[in-house]
């Protein structure tokens, strides 16, 4: 494996069998989807910010219970753990052969490789929602063993994700904190005192600080070695004798009044701050500059704490379901090495967009992705709807999927602009993957262009367009804004596309689609008690 951080495009079963070493990484964040129709990867909105009809679903034809589904059932059973194969058996008689069902059985394959990706002190955070938090902690039991369950992370986001018709709006999240062993890397959390507690706790001042006074009273009653008298006082002392009269020669034991019980000095500047538990209310939502358009994006502030807690300096982080990005983001920002995985060409291409724009000039790997003429015309012939979503990430397009896989509207992608301070357009992309392209191909866009009223079209084209194809083009006139004229329809090559070459588009309403990360400013690690 390489040592570079790096992007897979593909399965992510395959991509961990095949590329990713044994015991080679050390922490392991996956959000996989469930319901995926709904909420996975990508939801596109329309620039008024409502959900629009376009909407990639990638897991489509996998979670559902089906040929995949009992081929990953088959696997969990011969792969030797028998915990996991007995268990993943028992659910299948409960729940039957349903979608829970398939999930699961396609996720029990997956935890299984992650497992073994793991180093020993490695551990894993798995995040969920109630729908299947309870499923997938017994089924993390049975792969890891109920003694590597470390926590159960309890996330409030600051909207609930449903109407409190019938039920209670639910505005949580689980986060199932799992180790490799028994030893395990992990960095307690702080976060900032309250100010009332503060003022109510560290009320004492001397020339060391602000500081509180603590109790020296040990708690367990029968402890005959640290029985014994100290400043007229005898009690059972959390330290032995010995330390207790050094820290009360250093000034730290205090006795208030005369046969009152010797109590400690805690200074402020001593403090990491208050201990974060596993009951997480500090955390909202990504939202403001740094939301990018996501529905379920995750802030990157959450995915920085995981981080932090269980990694070190230089670490390899491997987000398995990478969907957005925000945890090779924030492994970018700490300073780890990371690897993300995404089953999609179009989610891929996004998070390389999001860290070249956080981290201008970093270097990384992509793996899977076309990067000339030939991969492009390979993964064409391999699956066309992936070719299209690769293809039209090219030109920052997002894609038309109103419909289903298959159904053909004439319109493949979408490319908002302003034609005013109010207006917004839509150019449509066409895409065109086989090796032959013909004239009629191009008036076949110029119709949908009139049905749609739209000004500007995109014929994108995997092979060379023909003299004809380029004269019917120029006979469909400019689109003049301002000063400025546009080729109505423009026709544009892969090859051209991947020279960086782009469709000439008045400014895009980067509000419609996906917006640009904010740049980052530093790579280092922030400190743990924060």
């Amino acid at each position: 494996m390489t040592e570079r951080n790096a992007l897979y495009y593909g399965d992510n079963l395959d991509v961990l069998r095949e590329s990713i070493g044994v015991e080679s990484v050390d922490l392991v964040y996956l959000d996989p989807p469930f319901n995926s129709q709904a909420n996975y990867n990508v939801l596109f909105r329309s620039p008024a910010g409502n959900r629009s009809q376009a909407q990639i679903e990638a897991f489509k034809d996998t979670w559902y219970w089906g040929e995949e589904a009992e081929r990953a059932f088959d696997q969990v059973m011969r792969s030797g753990n028998t915990n996991a194969a007995d268990l993943l058996r028992a659910m299948r008689s409960f729940l039957g052969e349903n979608d829970m069902m398939a999930y699961l059985a396609m996720m029990a394959i997956r935890l299984i490789e992650l497992r073994r990706v793991l180093k020993p002190t490695g551990s894993l955070y798995l995040h969920c929602d109630p729908t299947a938090s309870h499923y997938l902690k017994i089924l993390l039991d049975a792969i890891f063993g109920p003694m590597c369950a470390r926590n159960e992370i309890i996330w409030r986001r600051s909207n609930p994700k449903s109407l409190g018709s019938v039920n209670l709006p639910t505005c949580t999240d689980t986060i199932l904190r799992y180790s490799k062993g028994s030893t395990v890397i992990f960095h307690q959390p702080y976060e900032a005192h309250d100010p009332g507690y503060l003022e109510s706790a560290y009320k004492y001042s001397d020339d060391g600080g602000v500081y509180r006074l603590l109790p020296l009273l040990n708690p367990n009653d029968d402890r005959p070695n640290l029985t014994y008298e100290f400043l007229g006082v005898t009690r059972v002392w959390r330290w032995t004798k010995e330390r207790m009269q050094k820290a009360y020669e250093d000034g730290l034991v205090v006795q208030l009044k005369p046969s009152a019980v010797p109590q400690y000095k805690k200074y402020l500047r001593d403090s990491k701050g208050r201990t974060i538990t596993n009951c997480w209310t500090d955390i909202p939502q990504a939202a403001g500059n740094e939301s990018l358009g996501y529905p379920t994006q995750k802030p990157l502030a959450l995915l920085t704490r995981i981080i932090a807690m269980s990694s070190n300096d230089g670490d390899l982080v491997l987000d398995p379901f990478c969907g957005c990005g925000t945890a090779v983001h924030a492994a970018q920002k700490l300073g780890r090495r990371w690897i993300g995985i995404d089953i999609t060409h179009l989610a891929i291409s996004l998070i390389e967009r999001r860290l070249k724009d956080a981290f201008p000039g970093l270097v990384f790997d992509v793996h899977g992705t076309p990067k000339d003429l030939d991969g492009a015309r390979d993964l064409a012939r391999r699956d066309k709807y992936q070719f299209q979503w690769w293809a039209l990430s090219l030109v920052e397009a997002q894609p038309y999927a109103g419909k289903k896989k298959g159904a053909d509207s004439g319109i493949d992608g979408l490319i908002y602009f302003r034609s005013d301070a109010k207006v917004t357009e839509r150019a449509i992309v066409s895409v065109k993957g086989g090796d032959n392209v013909s004239v009629g191909m191009v008036r076949d866009l110029k119709g949908v262009m009139e049905r749609e009223k739209s000004p500007i079209g995109i014929f994108l084209t995997l092979a060379p367009p023909t003299r004809a194809m380029a004269t019917e083009a120029a006979s469909a006139g400019l689109y003049t804004l301002g000063a400025r004229q546009y080729p109505r329809v423009q026709i544009l090559t892969i090859e051209q596309a991947l020279a960086g070459q782009q469709p000439a588009i008045p400014l895009i309403d980067t509000g419609a689609a996906f917006k640009r990360a904010a740049r980052e400013s530093t790579s280092t690690q922030p400190k743990l008690d924060l």
